[in-house]
């Protein structure tokens, strides 16, 4: 399924995120790439929508997948091992397409 994504790659795009925004088209998303793979920790603080955080490897293949998560939770959400990736997708969107590990993810990001 192709998504329109917006790519986070300094520290402040990816501080930012999708933060303060209240909608985003159903084929939309946010890319956040990593210097390597590493343990990856992410929050909802400042976000309004319910976000589906999908972890990738650098090999552009699925490892895990955090649903619906809380806005504005400061809680945080950990990639449960390493990932060279996040992509944020409204929640649900992961369920409704069978997003799950194992899944391929093609971007110029990724090393296939």
């Amino acid at each position: 399924h192709p998504f329109k994504v917006e790519v986070a790659r300094s520290m402040e795009q990816r501080a930012k995120g999708l933060m303060c925004r209240q909608t985003m088209a159903r084929d939309h998303g946010m890319l956040f790439t990593f210097d390597v793979e590493m343990p990856i920790h992410m929050w909802m603080k400042n976000t309004y929508l319910p976000l589906d955080m999908v972890f990738v490897s650098r090999a552009g293949v699925v490892t895990a997948v955090a649903a619906n998560t809380m806005p504005f939770s400061e809680e945080l959400i950990s990639s449960g091992g390493p990932a060279y990736a996040v992509i944020e997708l409204n929640a649900g969107v992961a369920e409704e397409l069978g997003i799950a590990p194992g899944a391929s993810v093609i971007h110029p990001a990724f090393h296939h």
